[in-house]
Order: C-alpha cells, then sequence, then structure tokens
C-alpha cells in the first residue's frame, strides 16, 4: 500500500448492485476499498449519516471521509440527498463526488450549485472505471487535505 494514501471511509450511495459491484471492483483493484460502506438511496444514505435505524452504531457505520452519490436513485434522488447533506452544519464539509450516468448540463449546474465537490459521468468500460478510480483515489487520499473528522 501507498504509504502516502491517507485511510478514509467511503460511502458509495447507489440504487444498482451492478454498477456498485463493479465501483467495489474498481475501488479494490487501486486498493482503496478497506473502508467502503453503501446504501441504495438518498433516504437510507441521509439515515447513514445521522445514524438512524440500522446505522446508530460508528464501529459499523464509520462517518465518511468521501461520499460517490449517484443522482438518479429511488424514493429520495441524489439531488435532494445533496441538497440535505450540504444544509447540514454537522456534514456539508463531507466531500461529496457525482458519480452518475446522467450526462445532463442541467444536472451538472444543479449538483455543483447545491455544493458538490465533483461530478464525473460513470465511464462504460470496468478498465475506464478503474482509471476514473485510481485518479480519484491519488486525488482525494494523497493530494488534497481533508479537515481531520471528529468521532469514527
Amino acid at each position: 500500500m501507498n504509504p502516502l494514501i491517507r485511510p478514509i471511509n467511503i460511502l458509495l450511495a447507489d440504487d444498482d448492485d451492478d454498477d456498485c459491484e463493479l465501483a467495489e471492483d474498481a475501488l479494490r483493484e487501486n486498493r482503496l476499498a478497506n473502508g467502503l460502506h453503501r446504501v441504495a438511496d438518498g433516504e437510507e444514505l441521509l439515515d447513514y449519516l445521522f445514524r438512524r435505524g440500522k446505522y446508530t452504531d460508528p464501529a459499523t457505520s464509520p462517518t465518511p471521509g468521501l461520499i460517490l452519490l449517484d443522482l438518479n436513485m429511488p424514493r429520495m434522488d441524489g439531488r435532494e440527498a445533496l441538497k440535505a447533506i450540504k444544509s447540514d452544519e454537522s456534514l456539508r464539509g463531507i466531500p461529496v463526488v457525482i458519480l452518475t450516468t446522467s450526462k445532463a448540463e442541467e444536472d451538472i449546474y444543479r449538483t455543483y450549485n447545491l455544493g458538490a465537490s465533483s461530478y464525473i459521468t460513470k465511464p462504460v468500460s470496468f478498465d475506464g472505471l478503474v482509471e476514473v478510480m485510481r485518479f480519484l483515489g491519488r486525488y482525494w487520499f494523497e493530494i488534497v487535505e481533508l479537515p481531520k473528522r471528529t468521532g469514527a
């Protein structure tokens, strides 16, 4: 493992099992999956972040240092979840990277206006996804300075 990589918990919010499996494999391929957790929609994402329901234990649901967020999910979509995250003082400092199939200009503008840290359109190939995760890993875990999070 690269000694420059700081341990960080990643929270993946995506309802598509195949996309999640590919993302998890790509993160693992880049040795970034050691703190990976998953939720399937915006409501579950907020439950996780606010430690509600099955996410009350910080040992099994640690505070993420990075959220990978799909936009098109059931119950509460990623746009609504992003708005709620960035509206909450205790959560707004968590970087949120949009990782979605949408290439719509409206989604790009809207999510940046809501406070997204980055917007990435999901690559169509696994090799492309591995490359994206490699760049994400280098950027978020080696290059930028993130604030230290208190608590688990």
